[in-house]
């Protein structure tokens, strides 16, 4: 079954937001247990506290109001760039952002920290609010063929495996330290059948993903080196200042030396 069939066969039909967001506040007074802890940093301190894992499937409001100011400053601004992309594509009322809220997790990444490894079932997709992140499949003499690249404002998951829930041929870790924002595939199918606006805006990020992903495919089979270089650095020039030469090789397909060689061509004939 191939990648478009697999979107349209998993859009739900929607269902009145109004009555399912009762229904989800009602779900959510009923979770008295308190499970799991957040880290996260406040100032030049880390606070730390449990959270209710079953309220508004991760616990974030109203129970965090309860925490320090600082923290729960830092804690809301781990949404803002993936809602400021959401409204650039679909806007939101402030109550339909809560109510999207509840479904979102966040998680902080160290250098080199995997999100996924080859083999797993891919179960969320990531957005990346601050960082980036790379997806590569690790071939059988060790060398690692990149496939993908996220910095701020992108998304990152295993497509394929998570909505076939078939296990992984690919690792996912951070370039950087980085901060993110990520939804499981189970709280993503419920709230695309409670919020007609979420599952639009997700149809429209997962179609520019498709788009990006044919034209690449038609750079690499029609285009040179030199120009598919020179594409790159215009589609994505922060990727070229932030990630390392030999992974840029590796996502072009190349090795470092043939690059380098690229590289110092373009800049003789400019």
């Amino acid at each position: 079954m191939s990648i478009s069939q697999l979107l349209l066969n998993s859009r739900p039909s929607c269902t009145k937001l109004k009555d399912r967001t009762i229904l989800r506040q009602q779900q959510w007074h009923k979770a008295p247990d308190i499970r799991g802890f957040f880290i996260f940093e406040a100032g030049v301190s880390a606070k730390m506290g449990k959270v209710d894992e079953r309220a508004g499937r991760n616990g974030t409001f109203p129970r965090l109001m309860s925490f320090h100011s600082g923290f729960v400053t830092n804690f809301i601004m781990m949404y803002s760039l993936y809602f400021q992309t959401f409204n650039t594509k679909v806007a939101l009322t402030g109550e339909e952002q809560e109510v999207i809220k509840h479904y979102l997790t966040v998680k902080k990444l160290r250098r080199k920290q995997y999100l996924l490894q080859e083999e797993d079932v891919c179960k969320m997709v990531a957005f990346v609010e601050k960082g980036a992140l790379r997806s590569y499949k690790l071939n059988e003499d060790g060398s690692e063929h990149i496939v993908q690249f996220a910095l701020e404002g992108a998304f990152m998951t295993d497509l394929y495996s998570f909505l076939t829930n078939e296990p992984s041929i690919y690792n996912i870790d951070a370039i950087e330290d980085s901060e993110l924002v990520l939804i499981t595939k189970s709280a993503s199918d419920e709230l695309r059948m409670l919020s007609p606006k979420y599952q639009e805006f997700i149809f429209q990020a997962t179609s520019e993903a498709y788009i990006q992903l044919e034209r690449r495919i038609t750079y690499t089979i029609s285009l040179s080196l030199d120009e598919r270089y020179k594409q790159l650095v215009a589609n994505y020039p922060d990727i070229i200042q932030r990630v390392p030469q030999h992974m840029i090789a590796s996502y072009m397909g190349l090795t470092p030396e043939t690059l380098s060689r690229v590289r110092k061509r373009i800049s003789f004939n400019k």
